[in-house]
């Protein structure tokens, strides 16, 4: 019997990241928040999501990752969670390295130093549809391929989300899971976070928490099956008068408008 060979267990992802297959049951622990709040940085007037008052279905919504902005349409919003959809085409702020290189580009020593700037560009690879259940530290987004089937669940470790208005805060905790539809799972990213924690990004402290958070997703999302796993979201598509939503006219989009990086 020929033995696997141990590469099979590890891919590029096509967005550039590392991907190690998980095998076995997740052993989960307590996730100590707290060490990760100080990644939030929104300031004042927030409020833990999962209350009312809630937005309408068809509703804009803010999704606002530190200081990064996708404009979205809300799809349900309950005590349960937030699911909205992000359409093709739409603007959205983003921070890129302001040398003009993507992030992928940037060595992984250099990654969380270098400097950032804000641009507006469009999503691009087909709507997403995103779902964060109230107060997890993650939420799932479902990816289609162009034919229109199912291409898998990405599952984004971040801080739960708080509210304001119609604007919904978290920030990106950098590691994340992929589910394929045939339930193979993997783990992404693991790499940047021993990068981030090199560049004094993360505190090891705060790295141990995220990896908690991802075996925590795997025990109760993934193989409990936790919402929105449970629900057929797989079969959902937004109603054809959905436009994307437009960027809000702040200072951090017109900032970002009147940026135009090097090529």
């Amino acid at each position: 019997m020929t033995e696997p060979d141990p590469s099979d267990d590890v891919q590029v992802s096509e967005s550039g990241g590392t991907m190690q297959r998980l095998v076995g049951a997740a052993t989960a622990r307590p996730v100590d928040l707290t060490l990760l709040e100080p990644e939030r940085n929104v300031g004042m007037g927030w409020t833990p999501a999962g209350s009312a008052p809630f937005l309408a279905p068809g509703d804009p919504v803010m999704w606002l990752y530190g200081r990064g902005i996708d404009p979205m349409r809300v799809v349900r919003d309950d005590e349960r969670g937030l699911v909205a959809w992000l359409a093709e085409d739409a603007e959205t702020v983003a921070w890129h390295p302001a040398d003009g290189r993507s992030v992928r580009d940037v060595p992984l020593a250099d990654r969380f130093a270098v400097e950032r700037a804000p641009v507006v560009q469009r999503w691009r690879g087909g709507g997403v549809l995103r779902i964060a259940p109230t107060g997890r530290p993650w939420s799932v987004w479902l990816f289609w391929e162009d034919d229109g089937s199912f291409a898998g669940h990405y599952v984004n470790l971040e801080l739960p989300h708080t509210r304001r208005g119609s604007e919904t805060a978290t920030r990106d905790l950098t590691l994340d899971l992929w589910l394929d539809p045939d339930g193979e799972l993997w783990l992404k990213d693991a790499d940047e976070v021993e990068a981030a924690v090199r560049a004094g990004r993360y505190t090891q402290a705060q790295a141990d928490e995220i990896h908690a958070a991802a075996s925590w997703a795997r025990a109760d999302l993934v193989a409990g099956r936790d919402w929105p796993l449970d629900e057929e979201w797989i079969v959902w598509r937004p109603p054809t008068d959905w436009a994307p939503v437009t960027l809000p006219d702040t200072d951090v989009v017109r900032s970002a408008r009147g940026t135009t990086l090097p090529r």
